[in-house]
């Protein structure tokens, strides 16, 4: 059976690529993004196999 960990993130409207790429690289799997407080704050949900 797998095991996941989790992390949330924020995610600014500016930088969206490059942040979702670095995380991208680093294994994580994005599963969702919502709005935050504001219109121009996104929260990012990830997810990657534990080792």
């Amino acid at each position: 059976m797998k095991k996941w960990e989790y992390l949330t993130a924020p995610v600014l409207i500016h930088n969206t690529k490059m942040i979702l790429d670095n995380f991208g690289a680093d294994g994580w799997e994005l599963v969702q993004v919502l709005q935050g407080a504001t219109p121009e704050q996104l929260v990012a949900y990830f997810k990657r196999e534990k080792q």
